[in-house]
């Protein structure tokens, strides 16, 4: 089963035709990756301290919960190339993946849910469940109550990093998804050494790329200032350019492109 539902991940992002930009027809994502975690897997109890007592369990979610599927969706090359070339705001083509990109994400978790519904399961997208909701305040900034890159890292696709990104094989420049089901399906192993393995900062103090990349100076080698972050993704950058690009949110990915971890988890460096 755990291959058939890749296969069928795999064929709604290669043939859905909600997976393309305008024009040039290039897709907003390549062929993804996809993992499986154990619902009852104990990082989902540790996250309530890593995260707050407010980030869901997934038999929170849905009770009765037995799998997370998640998904990673690489940015397509060209997108990628377009914004690797700016310096203040993203460029047209990673904001139209990011508003139009998400649309079809979204659309991706409905057609699972619904696949798993037709074959007598029980299933549940988080990001579009009733329940979810968005925390501007909390001890380690602003969240939510379920993190798509948490559920990414416990079912084996990557492993966090400078910006507070998810580094995957297929690099940092991805949307993330997921859905919960009452599907019993084999975890993903985890192989990473720790939980920021992938970052060439943490690894070995080298590197610190997106730092110089952050049109805001939301990164440091201390870390990823949320605050200043969000500003600048759902404030400045919006205000500036939305309106010429034709969309409503625009994302900036600046720290997701030009980077060494871009399209791929960097190998260590002497």
């Amino acid at each position: 089963m755990e291959k058939t539902i890749i296969d069928l991940i795999r064929s709604f992002v290669r043939d859905d035709p909600g997976n393309r930009l305008s024009g040039n027809r290039a897709p907003y994502f390549d062929e993804p990756l996809i993992g499986f975690a154990s619902a009852a897997d104990s990082l989902f109890v540790e996250y309530k301290r890593i995260i707050g007592p407010f980030h869901h369990s997934p038999a929170e979610i849905l009770p009765g919960a037995k799998t997370v599927i998640s998904w990673v969706l690489p940015i397509s090359r060209v997108t990628r190339e377009t914004n690797r070339q700016e310096e203040q705001w993203p460029s047209r083509e990673w904001a139209v993946t990011r508003n139009s990109g998400e649309a079809f994400n979204s659309s991706l978790r409905r057609h699972l849910v619904a696949w798993l519904e037709e074959q007598g399961h029980r299933a549940v997208a988080p990001q579009l469940a009733p329940g979810w909701r968005q925390i501007d305040e909390t001890p380690i900034g602003i969240a939510s109550t379920w993190s798509e890159r948490h559920a990414a890292y416990a079912a084996g696709l990557g492993t966090f990093s400078l910006n507070d990104g998810l580094i995957t094989p297929r690099g940092i420049a991805h949307r993330l998804g997921s859905v919960i089901t009452d599907l019993s399906l084999a975890p993903t192993p985890r192989t990473s050494l720790d939980y920021r393995h992938n970052c060439l900062w943490y690894r070995q103090g080298t590197c610190g790329a997106c730092i110089g990349r952050c049109p805001a100076g939301a990164l440091s080698f201390q870390g990823h200032n949320k605050s200043i972050c969000r500003d600048y993704v759902y404030g400045a950058a919006p205000a500036a350019v939305a309106e010429a690009y034709g969309v409503n949110q625009t994302g900036c990915g600046l720290c997701q492109t030009r980077v060494s971890c871009e399209a791929m988890v960097p190998a260590s460096k002497n």
